[in-house]
């Protein structure tokens, strides 16, 4: 079952900016899929949900405070699908350099390669956006 707010146009989620939000944002971004696209496949979701992760993540970690929340929306159709995350911090998001000694720092790097992207500035914040091609 869908919750109420998924439409064919777009699905919009707003929660918390924890720990737990990424993986909340992947089912909802499945799902959302699942509603939207005729016959989407595994790997298509796949890379849907796994560009909803990286961003939120990205979010959590880089782009809020305790007490923040992150809003979702994603907009799927049977050629691409069109993720937003919207976070407090104007701050853009950008690729660094890889490093042997850093443990993160590399999402963008997966986004990157499966997604077009950027980012706009918003009255309180940022919108880190990505569109997943439909193969």
């Amino acid at each position: 079952m869908l919750p109420e707010n998924v439409s064919r146009t777009a699905a919009h989620l707003t929660l918390p900016a924890t720990e737990r939000a990424p993986a909340t944002a992947r089912v909802y971004a499945r799902k959302a899929v699942e509603h939207a696209v005729s016959d989407p496949d595994d790997e298509y979701a796949f890379a849907v949900m796994l560009v909803v992760s990286e961003l939120v993540t990205n979010a959590v970690r880089y782009g809020s405070e305790p007490g923040d929340h992150l809003r979702v929306i994603v907009h799927a159709t049977d050629t691409r699908t069109r993720i937003q995350v919207h976070d407090p911090v104007r701050r853009e998001p950008r690729l660094r350099p890889e490093s042997d000694e850093r443990c993160r720092g590399r999402g963008l790097y997966i986004v990157d390669a499966l997604a077009t992207w950027g980012s706009t500035h918003r009255p309180f914040g940022k919108a880190v956006w990505a569109e997943v091609k439909s193969q």
